[in-house]
């Protein structure tokens, strides 16, 4: 299907049906004694058992399972910031996702504010309406300090999804990679093009999962922690990243790396750059729609391993692989927060996914459209959620 083909179907699918979702009922008003038990004067009694116990809030009303996707319509897909009244449809198809792959109940929320403070209000008025918070699509660095702050000042799970799902799939992905290039997640020298919300995320969380050497490099350079225009989240990450102390560029700093993670922008890698990475090198190439590099070029170059974030090309890095399940683990585990060894737990559950007798170079990472994948992923963070509340449980 051609670009121009693509977008006028979208615009007509769109304007046929006035956006994506709609609210349904679950119960038919078909008399008067229906009437009475859904709305006055039934309601009123269902009212008065959850203000005497406010633990009933989420058996009695739908509250239970409703996330609010949340944005402010800065950093939009590849669109940059474009309001959120153009980011509607994105939210609108991000709710979508969650109820057809975790039969999660979302609703978009778009924020006319840039201002941290009045996000971080709003968000915190909205926890009587939703059992979980996705931010979406906020630029960085602002988006560090409004997630950080709604997760210590509300005691319902907060996932930017921009920043950990990208992270989690990107883990999942490199997990089965080491295994096809045989080698180890200690030893692996790996470059991050791009040090906002994404690139500082799958650092850390790469991190937290054991890989040790990890550069990133931004649009300025390489992020080294005497550089002058680092912001506060890239002065943190450079703490412990760039453990040679590489400085200059992407040209200097993909010299004999394992690994390149691309969340960056359009033809930013190129095939000279490949040459000179290690033998058997893994390339993620996840700028959208036009990758880092195309696949062709960067296997024609040397590489092994070739993943991007469009669905025409074999592993596929898609945060749909993450949230639905992630969401659905944390919820149905009463879990108050979304925990690094969630995350990681939800990293390897989509990696095993994948026999080890099947991986290939063209097969690390399983399909979007999966639907084991949230399962597994629901599964492996609620058991982590558990196990984290049996062990406190025990300290007490």
């Amino acid at each position: 299907m051609s670009q121009r083909n693509l977008r006028d179907r979208a615009i007509q699918l769109h304007r046929q049906y006035k956006g994506k979702i709609e609210v349904v009922s679950k119960i038919e008003i078909t008399s008067e004694a229906d009437l009475s038990l859904v709305y006055t004067p039934g309601v009123g009694d269902v009212c008065k058992e959850i203000e005497k116990n406010p633990k009933e809030l989420n058996h009695l009303t739908a509250r239970g399972n409703m996330v609010a996707v949340v944005t402010d319509g800065t950093a939009v897909l590849g669109l940059g910031d474009i309001g959120p009244h153009a980011a509607m449809p994105v939210m609108e198809g991000k709710c979508m996702l969650f109820k057809t792959f975790a039969d999660i109940d979302a609703f978009p929320i778009c924020l006319d504010t840039k201002n941290v403070d009045e996000i971080v209000t709003v968000v915190k008025a909205l926890q009587p309406t939703f059992a979980g918070v996705n931010l979406e699509d906020i630029s960085a660095p602002r988006c560090f300090e409004i997630e950080d702050r709604l997760k210590r000042e509300l005691d319902i799970p907060v996932f930017h999804d921009d920043q950990h799902g990208t992270a989690i799939v990107v883990l999942a992905g490199l997990l089965n990679g080491i295994k096809v290039v045989g080698k180890q997640m200690e030893k692996v020298k790996i470059v991050i093009n791009g040090a906002g919300a994404a690139g500082i995320s799958i650092a850390k969380l790469l991190l937290e999962a054991g890989f040790a050497h990890i550069t990133l490099v931004s649009l300025e350079g390489v992020v080294h922690q005497n550089e002058s225009w680092l912001n506060s989240s890239q002065r943190n990450i450079a703490k412990v990243t760039n453990k040679t102390n590489i400085k200059g560029t992407l040209q200097e700093a993909v010299m004999g790396a394992d690994v390149f993670i691309g969340v960056s922008g359009p033809a930013a890698l190129k095939a000279v750059h490949v040459k000179k990475m290690a033998k058997n090198p893994i390339v993620f190439a996840m700028a959208n729609p036009i990758p880092e590099i195309y696949p062709e070029e960067a296997l024609a170059a040397g590489a092994k391993v070739v993943g991007t974030g469009r669905s025409d090309y074999p592993n596929q890095i898609n945060n749909l692989l993450a949230f639905p399940g992630i969401f659905r683990g944390a919820i149905d585990s009463g879990a108050s927060d979304i925990t690094v060894e969630m995350k990681i737990a939800a990293a390897y559950a989509i990696a095993n996914l994948i026999p080890e007798k099947e991986l290939s170079s063209t097969y690390v990472i399983p399909n979007a459209l999966n639907n084991e994948v949230p399962k597994v992923v629901a599964k492996a963070v609620a058991d982590t959620a558990l196990k984290k509340e049996r062990i406190l449980l025990k300290q007490i």
